[in-house]
């Protein structure tokens, strides 16, 4: 079958750059699209040429200028939107367009994390409107018929995952470690290189179209309990437990200002309500990324802790 083209939008971004390097991997003629800022920059513009060295089209544009994002959905099949969270709202000219072409097959916006219609923290209004924004967005694209698959890979290891969820740590602690909560909810780490093969996977499936595809592999899924019990095995020696209750967490997050709590924010949604790991799969809107794709290598847990060492 042949192989469908591919557009990633935010293709210098941290994830983006190795969604278009699966893309390429994989087999699949690939676009590159970026802001004409990003051509410029030392490190983007180095990704950018990468990109171009091993067969990536570059194409210059962004998701505020209707002319280059029109004229991009018109080259490919497929469309992968992986921009930051400021963005998000910018995605529904992007959604319109599309709609317009009629041609793509598959839109994959920018959700990549916790699946934001499963998060539920009424508690903390404030500094959460990003989870509101991501449904309003898989909304639209309901709505307007177009055929997507939302990928919820929950935490990046890249983030909290170096500290061993230690906010404002930058390596993981060898003496005292804090747990939140009872430190037995589990959480879901990973690699954004392994995201974006399972996502490049998924293009052309017809198991995961208009679908959730959830990662969560198994040595990936872990509490902080264990997670410290594994990194205590690693380093040969006990670490201190400090323990903060849910009550205390919510005090220090509402005490201080977003985004300065954002680790301690997403502590809580996936270490102490659970959002990663509550529900069970339903068959009917999501499907498990590892069942689907068992033939994909992934980084776990363990394996990057041990690169901390």
């Amino acid at each position: 079958m042949e192989k469908s083209k591919i557009l990633v939008i935010g293709a210098t971004g941290n994830l983006g750059y190795h969604l278009a390097e699966a893309s390429l991997r994989f087999g699949h003629p690939t676009f590159a699209l970026g802001r004409d800022s990003a051509f410029s920059d030392p490190i983007k513009s180095q990704k950018l040429h990468s990109l171009s060295q091993a067969g990536a089209t570059l194409l210059k544009g962004s998701l505020e200028d209707e002319a280059s994002i029109a004229e991009a959905v018109r080259l490919v099949d497929v469309v992968i939107c992986a921009v930051s969270a400021k963005q998000i709202q910018h995605q529904k000219l992007l959604i319109r367009l599309i709609k317009q072409a009629g041609s793509i097959k598959r839109f994959i916006p920018s959700e990549f994390g916790s699946d934001p219609t499963r998060v539920w923290l009424p508690e903390l209004d404030n500094g959460y409107n990003f989870y509101t924004t991501k449904v309003e967005i898989r909304r639209l694209v309901e709505a307007e018929g177009i055929p997507y698959t939302c990928i919820s890979c929950n935490f990046f290891m890249s983030f909290l995952l170096p500290s061993l969820v230690q906010p404002g740590l930058e390596a993981p602690p060898r003496d005292k470690v804090t747990i939140f909560g009872d430190g037995n909810t589990k959480g879901v780490f990973m690699k954004e290189s392994d995201v974006a093969a399972f996502t490049i996977s998924a293009v052309d499936d017809p198991r995961t179209l208009n679908k959730v595809l959830y990662l969560r592999p198994p040595g990936n899924v872990c509490s902080l309990n264990e997670l410290v019990e594994m990194w205590e095995i690693k380093i040969g020696k006990k670490v201190e437990k400090l323990h903060v209750s849910e009550g205390e967490l919510l005090q220090k997050i509402k005490g201080t200002s977003f985004p300065a709590n954002f680790e301690m924010l997403f502590i809580y949604s996936a270490f102490i309500k659970g959002d990663h790991t509550y529900f069970d799969i339903e068959p009917s809107s999501g499907v498990n990324g590892t069942e689907l794709y068992p033939y994909l290598k992934y980084i776990t847990i363990s394996e990057f802790l041990d690169t901390l060492v």
